[in-house]
């Protein structure tokens, strides 16, 4: 130990030896001072290898997979990890977290597994290989489907080799010579076979939505694989003329029935003498306007006729032009029209009103937007922005497209390509680009500016930054665009293997009952992923890349738009027996149509699909290729010793990734969760609690966290944040988590040092033991219930919180102290000193093993420091039990009035220090005046010089003088710092009048004089 003890002397000299103390004798070589070969510097960046090596030395996965026979499991799934980089801070907390759970769990009690796993398909490495490719000049379409699947294959494997290396290091004990991947032949196989059962329960299917699209990767995304940053849009205010209304409100079976040119009666009736009024649009994506098929209002929101009375010449808006606007918003559109003056008119109720398409009629627009755009009422149109209008266009949006089909409006335009063109079709725009290849604007937005500038259908423009989706890996901007995908019905009944359903039993339904019989951690994370699922449209499954799980099943066509899967067990098998064979390259060989229809079905009528799986079905699938398939991991929920349990830990952007597909594919295929405990964690940000960036040099890589300081010190940081929250790290935060460590390691030290001694003949009885000894044992029982509790539960925070406090508060600070003197200095027939070896057992027993999932390779060290062995390990050892007798609340309430009086003691003490009246405290024997009754019989119970480490102290029951040193808080508590009498002991530095009182040992006190004579005797015994 390097800090100095109250009574002055230092944990590693040897006590009774008073440097230049001129004492006739040299007692030191008579202590019992600590004796370890544990390092006070651990060493850790050097000393970690060398435990993970003898971790794979001795199997130690394997000897805890053996302990764990017979056991309830408590399985941790990896949620896995993308094979495409170094890892970085938050893979580093993320398996590290999943990593203390697995460890904490088999010291419970249970058969705790974990399995690593990897997601290696999808776009970040495709792209990473087309970007390879770009840079050789080499154009990808040119090169065979195959070959270019086998590069992403190797691309993978490699990253894989790399990250398995660094997740080691973290001190993660896991499978890891067999992790599961995503792109071994088995797992496609699999894959395979679950989106064929969703073909077979019919809620596969073929249409056509508007979808995310990223124009820069050529695919549909899934809004996992969105994030959303700050985007600068160019706005636009329109006019849509108004031409009529529709007499009646039935519309279905395309355009609104009943319209008509508006006559002249009618235009009286709406707008009284008012022709030429126009509903007015407000859109901050000008490219869709060539899209619009509809306009939406709400019947929550006011709206009225505006006359514009006075603007500029030169203005768009012109003096006696009429507007529909919401009343909430007119005053804000007119500041944007640059508009002087303007009148209100009359309310209007926009129901039924239809208007002609501000593009109808201009020239070369060849008739194209020569229909009627009907005003409909729309739930998510607000008066808080905008006109109080929503321009609609079908083929770019969720909500236009749910509304516009629910309202039977008629067909879908499609009007933009998947490389952001608008269609050859499309007049006056074709060929004009939305984006470019890089996600820069393209000079779609201009081109339709200037078209409605020039129909005289535009009253202002403008500019907004605001937050809008981009692709969380080519960081572009997408865009919403129709077109058709695969997708899996949320609110379609499922049918079962006979065909029949049950009305209700739709996926939707099945996931948002599966939710509410799972523990959530924390329990926020149920109402936000019910959220989602409650509000969800049906999961696009469809991507139109190369690399992936195809979407293995043929389809013909009905000749109505829609397909028709080929639904055959034969084929099926045959497509799943050769992806596991050959993996999934199998169906892009020449040839596969005919191989896997065989000879009962013509491949010229069936077409083999291409579209590879989304990522996020490939990882909601995992649990089908591991936790049902692998013996290690397979779970008994009705287990007769307790239900096995399977965890899911991620961050809390999952809710809506992994939980969110793992949910629906299991509840999609086998009616409940794949998981009984979802774990979320949040985000590690930097100390002032920004987000991580290279460019601003705010990146805390881990690799250089354990060069310099070792991976505990990570472990440590973890288990002291709220991982509910967002975590926070830089270089103070490291610096407070060392100095911690450090602290740590210290009283481990100290206690393997004192237990050198200990020897397990000399154990005393619980029934004999001092009242401190008691009192300790106390605690540990205390604490065990605390440790249990906070890691059944997930909660590191207050197990790290509880162990720091007990072992530097309670330890180090107090029973170490008071008790340093009896251990070093007592005979070695002492009860005290033989009680107290005995405590430091049962408390190095509990603390190693407690502190063992948090610091895996210091607890590991420390336990192999007492306990040598060529295969044993800490990482083996479960809590140990702990006596029920030995919980004393009274005890302890005792304990709690006796350590108040001794703060009042140490505090008059440090005053007497500070003013070199003494220098240990050894050189003290205060008078402690205590008034309080309670706290004066507990105090009388003990040697209260021994707990104040004086050298003698006085009790008396009174209040004291007035110029005693008091604490404000300690009421009836008064102390007088008296210097101790007599001479001071060669041995045991205490300062006695009973020094030189014994013939043989003039210089030391009875007790010290007693302890050399045992040690004589015992010397001359073994001589």
């Amino acid at each position: 130990m390097t800090s100095r003890n109250s009574d002055g002397r230092n944990g590693n000299e040897p006590a009774g030896e008073p440097a230049g103390a001129g004492t006739a004798h040299d007692y030191s070589a008579t202590l019992f001072l600590p004796q370890t070969d544990f390092p006070m510097r651990a060493g850790l960046p050097q000393r970690e290898p060398e435990l993970l090596a003898r971790w794979e030395r001795i199997d130690l996965y394997g000897q805890q997979r053996k302990a764990g026979e017979g056991k309830p499991r408590f399985v941790l799934h990896d949620g896995p990890p993308y094979a495409n980089g170094n890892i970085h801070i938050g893979h580093a907390l993320n398996k590290i977290l999943k990593d203390v759970v697995v460890r904490s769990q088999g010291a419970l009690g249970h058969d705790s597994n974990y399995v690593p796993g990897w997601d290696c398909h999808g776009l970040p490495i495709e792209w990473k290989i087309e970007e390879q490719y770009r840079a050789r000049g080499k154009n990808k379409d040119e090169v065979p489907v195959v070959e270019f699947r086998q590069e992403c294959r190797s691309f993978a494997e490699g990253w894989i080799d790399v990250q398995r290396a660094e997740f080691k290091r973290l001190g993660v004990e896991g499978d890891w010579s067999h992790p599961y991947v995503t792109m071994s032949y088995d797992a496609e196989a699999q894959i395979a076979r679950e989106i064929v059962k969703f073909a077979g329960n019919g809620l596969l299917y073929r249409g056509s939505k508007p979808v995310m699209w990223s124009v820069v990767e050529r695919t549909a995304l899934a809004e996992a694989e969105v994030e959303y940053h700050d985007h600068t849009s160019s706005t636009i205010f329109v006019k849509f003329p108004v031409t009529g209304y529709r007499k009646s409100a039935a519309t279905a079976g395309g355009l609104p029935k009943g319209l008509e040119p508006a006559s002249e009666a009618a235009d009286i009736h709406l707008f009284p003498s008012y022709e030429g009024a126009s509903v007015v649009i407000w859109t901050t994506t000008p490219w869709t306007i060539p899209g619009n098929r509809a306009i939406a209002f709400s019947p929550n929101v006011t709206y009225a006729v505006y006359e514009v009375t006075e603007a500029p010449h030169d203005n768009w808006a012109k003096v006696g032009e009429h507007f529909i606007l919401a009343d909430k918003l007119a005053e804000e559109v007119f500041k944007a029209a640059r508009v002087t003056g303007y009148e209100r008119h009359r309310e209007v109720d926009p129901t039924h009103l239809v208007c002609a398409h501000p593009l109808k009629g201009v020239e070369g627009a060849r008739d194209y937007f020569d229909f009627c755009v009907p005003v409909v009422p729309g739930d998510f149109v607000t008066d808080d922005t905008g006109t109080g209008f929503v321009h609609i266009a079908p083929g770019h949006g969720a909500d236009d497209f749910n509304l516009f089909m629910s309202a039977h409006l008629g067909e879908v335009p499609h009007t933009v390509g998947p490389d952001g063109r608008y269609y050859d079709h499309v007049p006056l725009f074709a060929g004009a680009r939305v984006m470019d290849d890089k996600g820069k604007d393209g000079d779609a937005n201009d081109a339709v500016i200037k078209a409605l500038a020039g129909a005289d259908k535009l009253i202002a423009r403008g500019r907004l930054k605001h937050q809008y989706p981009h692709s969380w890996r080519s960081k572009a901007p997408i865009i919403f665009r129709n077109t058709p995908q695969w997708f899996i019905a949320m609110d379609k009944d499922i049918a079962a293997a006979d065909g029949s359903t049950h009305a209700g039993d739709t996926l939707r339904a099945r996931a948002l009952g599966g939710i509410a019989q799972v523990q959530w951690v924390p329990a926020s994370g149920q109402n936000r992923i019910t959220g989602m699922i409650e509000n969800r449209p049906d999961w696009v499954v469809s991507r139109q890349r190369a690399w992936g799980v195809p979407i293995a099943v043929f389809v013909r066509d009905r000749g109505d738009g829609t397909v028709e899967i080929l639904r055959d067990n034969a084929v099926n098998q045959r497509i799943a027996d050769a992806f596991a064979a050959e993996g999934a390259d199998a169906w892009y060989q020449e040839g596969a149509a005919a191989r896997f229809l065989g000879n009962d079905h013509d491949p010229a009528e069936w077409s083999k699909v291409d579209d590879i799986l989304d990522v996020w079905f490939d990882s909601g699938s995992t649990h089908a290729f591991t936790l049902e398939v692998r013996d290690d991991l397979k779970v008994n929920r009705a287990f007769a010793g307790g239900p096995d349990r399977v965890m899911y830990l991620e961050g809390s952007d999952q809710h809506r990734g992994w939980f969110h597909s793992s949910l629906l594919e299991s509840c999609g295929t086998r009616g409940r969760p794949p998981y009984d405990v979802v774990l979320t964690h949040g985000f590690v940000l930097d100390e002032q609690g920004r987000k991580m960036s290279k460019s601003v040099g705010n990146v805390v890589a881990p690799q250089e966290v354990i060069k310099n300081s070792g991976a505990d010190i990570l472990r440590l940081w973890v288990c002291a944040s709220d991982y509910s929250d967002d975590l926070r790290i830089g270089a103070e935060i490291l610096k407070t988590t060392v100095e911690t460590y450090r602290k740590l390691r210290n009283t481990l030290r100290w206690l393997l040092g004192s237990l050198h001694h200990y020897r397990e003949a000399e154990r005393v009885a619980y029934a004999d033991m001092p009242a401190l000894e008691r009192m300790v044992l106390h605690r540990l029982a205390e604490l065990d219930g605390t440790v249990r509790e906070a890691y059944a539960a997930f909660d590191f925070k207050r197990v790290h919180a509880a162990l720091t406090a007990f072992m530097t508060s309670e330890l180090s600070a107090f029973y170490f102290d008071v008790r340093k003197d009896a251990l070093y200095c007592d005979p070695p027939s002492s009860v005290t000193r033989r009680a107290c070896l005995t405590v430091l057992d049962e408390v190095f027993a509990r603390l190693v093993v407690w502190l063992a999932p948090i610091l895996p390779f210091t607890a590991e060290e420390t336990w192999l420091a007492r306990f040598p062995s060529e295969t044993g390990s800490v990482h083996l050892a479960t809590f140990p039990d702990t006596p029920a007798k030995w919980r004393d609340d009274t005890l302890a309430d005792e304990w709690r009035k006796i350590r108040q009086v001794r703060r009042v003691v140490l505090g008059a003490l440090e005053v007497e220090r500070a003013a070199k009246r003494i220098g240990s405290s050894l050189e003290a024997a205060p008078v402690v005046h205590v008034s309080d009754a309670n706290l004066f019989a507990a105090v009388s119970a003990v040697d209260l010089a021994e707990v104040c480490i004086t050298s003698d102290a006085h009790l008396m029951p009174d209040e004291g003088p007035k110029d005693a040193f008091r604490l404000p808080d300690v009421p009836g508590v008064a102390v007088v710092p008296n210097r101790a009498t007599g001479h001071k002991c060669a041995r045991s530095w205490k300062i006695s009048p009973l020094v030189g009182t014994d013939a043989d040992y003039p210089d030391v006190t009875p007790r010290d004089a007693m302890a050399l004579r045992e040690l004589a005797h015992a010397r001359r015994a073994a001589e």
